[in-house]
């Protein structure tokens, strides 16, 4: 299973409350089961690419109206089949334009937007240690234990995944999800990171309304000199139940997300880890702030 196939599974599952039509599975689906039954697809099928484009499109572009949206949209173009020679490759490229997919460490270009090695690959992995690293006391970040279901959300994840190329610049986003656990209950975090040359909102509300497509009461919450869009109640979209967002002056945005659940077959928190200031907070700590 590689990055792209992580990243679709998992924001299918995300949406899985509230799916953006249409999707293929909509018709096979009662309306009553629609979330049980489709998570369990989703992750018992992750290993097929087929079946994960099927089911959810990762959409990573900017809409033209400025929103950036996550699990909406259609589903990746599938990459050429890769030459027997490689140096007779043509250069693969990014869906809808002629721009070749960034060259990885071993000199060709990736076979998709996920990139399986090299410094990029290494920020998504810093990533998701640096979301470890700022575990409140009384919560635990666990490991993936053996015997977990196989249909189960990953209680750890990162990926680095190119996003465009704007003048000249590749733009990158990395996005790395850990689950947070008290006693027997398990609600989750995740960071998205997205670098310098992105075409996503400045305003603070703006960005953090756009987040995924998802939509929700804003606030402003100042930490030091730093405006932060927070959204701590949203509207109908529940995927998470608080996100804030934040473009450092050079340019690189980053999204703070919690959920009190992590998987809708287990038991969620009782009460959502960091206060709204601290989840501001977070969106500006520099330890979420790569190139």
């Amino acid at each position: 299973m590689n990055g792209d196939e992580l990243r679709a599974a998992l924001r299918g599952e995300m949406a899985a409350s509230h799916p953006p039509p249409p999707l293929s599975t909509a018709g096979m689906l009662g309306v009553a089961r629609r979330a049980r039954a489709r998570r369990r697809t989703v992750w018992a099928c992750a290993g097929s690419a087929a079946a994960v484009l099927a089911l959810a499109g990762v959409a990573t572009a900017n809409t033209p109206g400025g929103n950036y949206s996550g699990p909406a949209g259609p589903a990746p173009a599938t990459p050429p089949t890769k030459p027997a020679d490689p140096a007779s490759a043509v250069p693969r490229t990014s869906k809808d334009s002629a721009t070749p997919w960034p060259t990885g460490p071993d000199g060709h270009p990736q076979e998709d937007r996920t990139a399986q090695a090299g410094s990029r690959y290494d920020q998504g992995v810093r990533l998701l240690g640096e979301i470890v690293s700022v575990v409140p006391t009384g919560y635990t970040a666990p490991e993936d234990a053996p015997g977990r279901p196989a249909d189960a959300m990953p209680v750890r994840s990162h990926q680095a995944q190119f996003e465009e190329r704007v003048d000249g610049v590749d733009v990158w986003s990395y996005m790395s999800s850990a689950a947070l656990a008290q006693g027997d209950r398990t609600g989750w975090l995740l960071v998205e990171t997205h670098t310098a040359g992105n075409q996503l909102p400045s305003e603070p509300c703006a960005l953090a309304r756009g987040f995924w497509g998802m939509q929700g009461e804003c606030q402003l919450v100042t930490v030091g000199t730093a405006q932060v869009g927070v959204v701590a109640r949203p509207n109908v979209d529940d995927r998470f139940d608080q996100w804030a967002a934040y473009r450092h002056p050079d340019g690189v945005v980053v999204f703070v997300a919690r959920g009190r659940t992590l998987d809708a077959n287990e038991p969620g928190l009782v009460t959502l880890p960091f206060s709204v200031r601290q989840l501001a907070g977070l969106a500006v700590d520099e330890r979420f702030h790569l190139e």
